[in-house]
């Protein structure tokens, strides 16, 4: 039997459908913005997002170095999140390849603007590197899912424009926050300079994620793309999968949802087991084991070899991702195998 596998959302495989879509997909060389399929995905995606242009890619943290690139210069001070992707997981790709410091604020994925207003650090200052981006991570993959709160993330956008801070919406997961919030990706990404969407996270494309911005943003982007080795040829087999997924696995993503908190009660249940409901907001459970439950790194490999797979955050905290390639009977079958280890004991 396979293992179910509740590692990432990443971890979907191409259905079917998507795979005989990627077969036919019409094609062309990408750098010279000759394939069909990928021009088709990127005004797809630019009319969605409500942005002028967009821009493929092939990950999302590729996009996110670029993203610096534009926005910023050497020894400029950016704002991110607490837990925020680009502070944990690019291996420090702000630093070495934009030259940036980061600067995390809030708590749990969020922050406010009045949050903004005392990291800010003035352009001329003496000592300090300026501020001249504030980040927003939408949903929230460390803290859980959780979805930014649309209103706080229009004044912290306009709090940024009285200062000349641009603004970035790391939107990998920017569907699940859409479903879960009923609103539109586009209303979303409405106050923000750029936005990103991820491709192969909650749709199950096999890769790929877009940018989106001015049309001059994304002009002066194809060459920071080609600088961090992401000049595509044809491309089209990918896009092809991306279209495929926006025309049929978008509703969808409410399943997962639900399926992640069929998880958390189940987990709630369990007193070896600490959970905030609340921070269930989508497809990412985040927990805790409290002692004498084994740690981390013992669950995941007690889960393992009882045929679930899922992630160590830290020495006692772990997460679990619904997605496309995972049901609803498949979660329970889980959940019932992740309490039982924690019960056992160190």
């Amino acid at each position: 039997m396979s293992p179910i596998d509740l590692r990432s959302d990443t971890m979907t495989r191409p259905t079917q459908a998507m795979r005989a879509a990627m077969a036919i997909a019409e094609v062309g060389d990408d750098q010279f913005g000759e394939d069909p399929t990928v021009n088709c995905l990127q005004e797809r995606a630019a009319e969605l997002l409500g942005k002028e242009a967009a821009l493929w890619f092939p990950t999302g943290t590729m996009a996110n170095q670029v993203v610096l690139r534009l926005l910023t210069r050497p020894g400029d001070h950016v704002i991110v999140s607490q837990g925020s992707h680009a502070f944990w997981f690019e291996t420090g790709g702000s630093g070495a390849n934009a030259g940036v410091q980061l600067s995390e604020v809030g708590e749990r994925g969020l922050f406010t603007a009045e949050d903004v207003l005392a990291a800010f650090k003035p352009r001329g200052h003496q000592f300090y590197p300026p501020t001249t981006l504030v980040e927003i991570e939408n949903t929230h993959n460390r803290s859980g899912g959780i979805v930014f709160p649309a209103e706080e993330a229009e004044r912290i956008c306009r709090v940024a424009r009285e200062h000349d801070l641009a603004t970035y919406l790391d939107g990998a997961r920017l569907w699940n926050a859409a479903v879960a919030s009923g609103r539109t990706v586009a209303e979303l990404a409405r106050p923000f300079t750029l936005v990103t969407v991820a491709l192969s996270k909650g749709l199950g494309a096999p890769g790929g994620s877009l940018l989106a911005g001015s049309r001059e943003l994304m002009t002066r982007a194809v060459r920071f793309r080609r600088m961090a080795g992401g000049a595509m040829r044809q491309v089209g087999i990918l896009a092809a999968a991306g279209l495929h997924a926006l025309d049929h696995h978008l509703d969808r993503l409410a399943d997962d949802h639900a399926h992640a908190r069929d998880l958390a009660k189940f987990f709630q249940s369990c007193p070896g087991i600490l959970l905030d409901p609340a921070s269930v907001q989508t497809n990412i459970v985040v927990f805790d084991t409290r002692p004498p439950a084994p740690d981390a790194p013992t669950v995941v490999l007690r889960a393992k070899e009882r045929g679930v797979l899922l992630y160590a955050l830290s020495a006692r905290t772990l997460r679990v991702v619904t997605h496309l390639d995972v049901t609803g009977d498949d979660c329970r079958r889980a959940a019932q195998i992740l309490v039982d280890i924690v019960n056992e004991g160190e």
